[in-house]
Formats: C-alpha cells, sequence, structure tokens
C-alpha cells in the first residue's frame, strides 16, 4: 500500500506524534520513511548579513540533529529512513519534496512549533491538505 511515506517535522509534539505513525505505518507496509526539516528562510531572509547568516546555521544545525533522531528511532524498528534539511516555505517545500519521491503517503501534525491556537489546524498542515496531490494524514 505504501513505499515512501513522507513526514516532516519541526521538533513539536503534534510532529513528533506524526514521526511515530510514521514509523509504524512504515513498518507495517514495509515502506521507507523520508524526514524532511525546512528552515523557514521567507522569516529571516536568506543570509546576506552576519546576524541572519548565525540563526540560519543554528536552525539548520538543530533540524539535523532532530532528523538524526529520527532516523535513528527509524532503524531501531527496522525502517529505511532518509532525511534532509531544506531551506523555503514549509508547505511548498513539502509539496515539492513529495513529488521528488514520489511519496505514496504525507504524515505530519496537525500544527507545528508557531501555532498558539490549540485544536486548530496549522497553516502549514492545512495548506499541504488542500494543495496536495497526495494523501495527506494529520496527526
Amino acid at each position: 500500500m505504501y513505499e515512501t511515506i513522507l513526514v516532516p517535522t519541526d521538533g513539536s509534539d503534534p510532529a513528533n506524534r506524526a514521526v511515530e505513525h510514521a514509523l509504524t505505518l512504515a513498518d507495517r507496509y514495509g515502506a521507507d520513511v523520508h524526514a524532511m526539516y525546512c528552515v523557514e528562510t521567507h522569516r529571516y531572509g536568506e543570509p546576506a548579513l552576519s546576524s541572519t547568516e548565525i540563526v540560519l546555521d543554528r536552525l539548520e544545525d538543530q533540524g539535523a540533529e532532530l532528523l538524526e533522531q529520527v532516523s535513528q528511532r527509524a532503524e531501531a524498528n527496522g525502517v529505511g529512513c532518509t532525511w534532509n534539511v531544506c531551506h523555503g516555505r514549509p508547505w511548498e517545500e513539502v509539496r515539492t519534496k513529495a513529488g521528488d519521491l514520489d511519496a505514496d503517503l504525507i504524515v505530519i501534525g496537525y500544527q507545528g512549533q508557531s501555532h498558539t491556537k490549540t485544536n486548530r489546524i496549522g497553516s502549514v498542515a492545512e495548506r499541504i491538505v488542500r494543495t496536495s496531490d497526495r494523501p495527506v494524514l494529520t496527526v
């Protein structure tokens, strides 16, 4: 049923639940997982000033550490996992990566770190659900 599952994460609790769900599905269906973290450069601009570059480098490092943890969890469960850190608008990058991977499913947390209203879908998840040409599961 699934061969490739894309799971974007930002380290939030809903994203962590999405990772666990993606790993469970991958184990059940013999699928591979691709985890991704997106540094939202539209918030900061592309690095041109040293302070912006420092912030983006720190965010990129945090994302890589987070994705390495996801990869280790996948490996412990016998699930194949690749990952990447990208720059851009998360919802656009997720859609692009899903197409590049020919992902069968996108599993995403219903809201991320920057979401402040409880029990409401976040803007990134909402845009992915609304615009994706692939199945999307929000957790």
